[in-house]
């Protein structure tokens, strides 16, 4: 499939995957950025006494991911996220490798739209799925 992707193109059973390994650095950024400095993510010593023994990943982190497959590679460019719905299933440590899966379940020709299955997975593992709809650039 190409990069860019117009609605007439897409059909149900598509998928599309991106896989990133998640760094220290990745988890400072997220944070500076996203103004989300819970200790669990960035305080070593308070993350050894969470549920999780050890520092996170900030799970929209890892769902950032799927917005990267949705808007570089399935629709790809053009396309326009509307919605999303998610569900936190397990922790992200440092050095995981997540990787975001997209498969298209449903097609609107009248509105040019796609609804996607979203899953995030480490080592076969689901620890975020969902659903997202996005707006599909068309040729007509």
């Amino acid at each position: 499939m190409s990069n860019s992707a117009c609605f007439e193109d897409l059909a149900i059973g598509q998928t599309a995957s991106l896989g990133k390994t998640i760094t220290e650095a990745d988890i400072l950024l997220f944070a500076a950025v996203s103004t989300d400095t819970n200790p669990v993510h960035i305080n070593a010593d308070v993350a050894k006494a969470s549920i999780f023994g050890e520092r996170i990943a900030h799970g929209m982190l890892s769902a950032g991911l799927i917005s990267a497959v949705l808007g570089t590679r399935l629709p790809g460019p053009g396309s326009i996220y509307m919605s999303q719905t998610l569900r936190f299933r397990g922790p992200v440590k440092i050095g995981a490798t997540v990787t975001a899966t997209v498969e298209i379940t449903a097609l609107n020709a009248e509105k040019k739209r796609a609804t996607l299955k979203t899953v995030c997975t480490v080592d076969g593992e689901i620890v975020i799925e969902g659903e997202a709809l996005v707006q599909v650039p068309s040729r007509a």
